[in-house]
């Protein structure tokens, strides 16, 4: 049997600058020009993000061995599952800051770059939480039901981009132009320096996916807590991200069970990390092992599902709309009596 390598810092940085330069790829010479990202190409680009984590999973079984490969590839579907609901939410805040089509990759661009700085950071305080603290992982696991439960019977009360703090916050401390200065963030507008329209833009998006971060990292936290195999698969997830959204975007109505999915993904690894937090304290009776390819597939299995009874579900609405009601349809004409016209 192969030894697997040791990860060290190194390991970190040659990812990182790898990632960086893909990234400098992608803005540099793919959207150097802003424009709209239409449909096939943003499903190239999926496609190409998708079948790199891939690549990555199978690169990872003869340098790190199976099980880690499936720690990530089970971590790599939570993530980017619980990015999905996040996909709506930018669709909701593009369109209240009504921002171009052509602008909307430059936000998504920049908003990913911070998600990556801010999830690292997160991961890496979890990590060193669960170092010093095993019984965190108690907290995570509750913390996860509860988040699912509450998604479950939690009423749809739409997203509010006007209530955000630092979004107003933003707007009293700096001025912001009217309208939107083409790609610019910031401009010089009467004389002094000024945020654009699309600043706040990327300021919201940046603080929501703050909040879904709160939620994904302790759930990958459920099936592994190798740092390396956390934080890959959170970058994969997010690098995804901006290429599904122009996806999704068109198709929300075909989701509309995906939350209830979500939720139930949630308390699964709730559960998970409560019956096996590793490196908690417990006694042997609690313990109770459940398999990452076990834990893979049942979350595949409540994902495909949520996806096929939405799309069932919209394209019978569908059906049931283009049948005209029975208010709508004209009686056709009665034929002439056989006495008609006769006295």
């Amino acid at each position: 049997m192969i030894a697997v390598i040791e990860i060290t810092p190194w390991h970190y940085a040659g990812f990182i600058l790898c990632i960086l330069f893909f990234l400098a790829l992608d803005l540099g010479v793919f959207h150097r020009k802003a424009h709209v990202v239409r449909f096939k190409e943003a499903l190239a680009w999926t496609t190409l993000w998708v079948s790199t984590s891939l690549l990555f999973a199978g690169l990872l079984v003869p340098l790190r061995g199976r099980e880690e490969a499936l720690e990530f590839l089970t971590g790599y579907i939570i993530e980017l599952s619980l990015s999905m609901d996040n996909v709506f939410v930018i669709a909701v805040i593009f369109t209240y800051f009504r921002v171009p089509p052509q602008f909307q990759h430059r936000v998504l661009f920049w908003g990913i770059l911070g998600a990556l700085i801010m999830r690292g950071v997160m991961i890496a305080l979890g990590v060193a939480l669960i170092r010093q603290f095993g019984w965190i992982l108690y907290v995570f696991g509750i913390f996860l039901v509860v988040t699912g439960i509450k998604m479950l019977f939690m009423d749809e009360q739409g997203v509010h981009p006007e209530k955000n703090p630092l979004l107003r916050l933003a707007r009293r401390f700096f001025p912001v132009t009217p309208d939107f200065e083409g790609q610019k963030f910031v401009t010089r507008w009467q004389g002094r320096r000024a945020l654009t329209p699309l600043a706040l833009v990327l300021l919201v998006v940046e603080t929501t996916d703050l909040m879904f971060a709160v939620d994904s990292i302790p759930a990958i936290f459920a099936v592994t807590q190798k740092p390396f195999i956390v934080f890959t698969s959170n970058v994969f997830a997010i690098l995804g991200l901006r290429s599904l959204y122009f996806v999704l975007a068109g198709a929300i109505e075909y989701f509309r069970y995906l939350k209830v999915g979500l939720s139930v993904v949630l308390v699964f690894v709730g559960v998970k990390m409560l019956l096996d937090p590793h490196d908690a304290p417990q006694p042997r009776w609690w313990q109770v092992d459940i398999p990452t390819t076990v834990s893979l597939l049942v979350v595949a299995v409540i994902l495909l599902t949520a996806i096929l009874l939405s799309v069932q579900a919209t394209r019978r609405e569908k059906r049931a709309a283009a049948k005209p009601r029975p208010d709508q349809v004209r009686s056709a004409p009665s034929p002439p009596s056989p006495t008609s016209g006769q006295d």
